[in-house]
């Protein structure tokens, strides 16, 4: 039965990789195309899949390339599986003012969506904000929802004493990409946003958490490093004993992802180790569980720009095994590509926003598993 079940499951991950390596070039839509629909430029894409069936699109709409370009939070979203795209909406703006890094979840009970982000003062980039939660040069976090699938959107909320350590902490950052909540364990149903704090150059990444729907937050330990280099930007997963494994961005220190993991709903984390496996050539990158599948484990797919040198070789991985291991590997896109997202579309298959070719699109792809 042992040797039935080994050859069976070869079958299963041959039958994935074909159907993955079979994507169409010309399947890929442009959802955000710069210099269309007001904005000269378009960067920081996250993804949702609503209850209810909607994709929802995120960025930040920029007047120039810079990260600190009076950046607003954009969306579009798509009532046909991301064949087409209604117009843009402008959900969160603030002047000459930068918003940052979208980060979105949707919550059970009631499917209200969570889009988290951060509001930097005009002239204070991440290297220029100060400690602090309340004075002129604060970066500061604020929370956006939506209770009808993205058609419109709360005022904002401030949230920046609940996630911002008041002392040390100069720039916060949300994701970008994804919050989860948690299925498993004594904190099932916690709302995890995760987020990295400055200063510049000695990064710490940590996670927010809500027990009451985002309601309110708090923030726990920062996850210190045990090998060279800091974990940057970042996403989280849930595994499926409720341990929760985060996946960060490699700021020095050799070219691949740092992981670390919580097991008290992140209050706490082990140390943060390379993970040779994923190769980063310094970008954000996007790990999610497959929630609607019914394997148990769910699988866990991964996506960023699998080199070690350049923002190139867009691909997508996935593991069986609660990522100790990646069993399928397929470049979906060849070329330029940076930052990208993942999000679960159900019946096997997953949608994919990424930046490409130089940062001139944010462009979607569904990929059947």
């Amino acid at each position: 039965m042992r040797t039935y079940l080994k050859s069976l499951s070869c079958v299963v991950l041959a039958l994935i990789s074909l159907s993955i390596s079979a994507q169409n070039p010309n399947d890929i839509t442009d959802v955000f195309v710069n210099g269309n629909e007001g904005y000269p430029q378009y960067r920081i894409p996250s993804l949702l899949y609503t209850q209810n069936g909607t994709l929802l699109a995120f960025c930040e709409g920029r007047s120039s390339i810079s990260d600190h370009a009076a950046n607003d939070i954009v969306l579009k979203r798509s009532l046909d599986q991301g064949k087409t795209w209604l117009p843009l909406q402008i959900i969160a703006e603030d002047g000459e003012n930068c918003l940052s890094n979208p980060e979105v979840v949707q919550v059970d009970p009631g499917g209200q969506i969570l889009v988290v982000f951060q509001i930097y003062p005009k002239g204070y980039h991440e290297a220029e904000v100060g400690p602090g939660v309340e004075s002129d040069t604060t970066c500061r976090a604020w929370i956006i929802t939506s209770d009808d699938n993205g058609a419109s959107w709360s005022k904002r909320r401030e949230i920046t004493k609940q996630v911002k350590r008041p002392t040390f902490a100069t720039s916060i950052a949300s994701g970008p990409g994804n919050g989860i909540q948690l299925r498993f364990g004594k904190h099932k149903g916690r709302v995890i946003m995760p987020f990295n704090q400055g200063p510049a150059n000695r990064w710490k990444t940590f996670a927010a958490f809500s027990d009451d729907l985002g309601a309110s937050w708090a923030y726990g330990e920062v996850a210190f490093e045990q090998d060279l280099g800091y974990g940057n930007e970042v996403q989280m997963v849930e595994l499926s004993d409720g341990t929760i494994m985060l996946n960060a961005r490699i700021q020095g220190g050799h070219k691949c992802r740092k992981i670390g993991y919580s097991k008290d709903g992140g209050a706490n984390w082990t140390g943060l180790i390379d993970e040779p496996q994923l190769p980063d050539p310094v970008c954000m990158a996007s790990i999610i569980r497959l929630n609607s599948s019914a394997l148990n484990p769910a699988p866990i797919v991964f996506s960023n720009p699998a080199a070690e040198k350049d923002r190139t070789n867009g691909a997508i991985r996935i593991s069986y095994d609660n990522a100790k291991t990646w069993s399928v590997y397929k470049t979906v896109y060849p070329g330029s590509f940076a930052y990208s997202h993942l999000t679960d579309m159900g019946n096997n298959s997953v949608g994919l926003l990424f930046e490409r070719d130089e940062y001139l699109k944010i462009s979607f792809l569904k990929l059947a598993l």
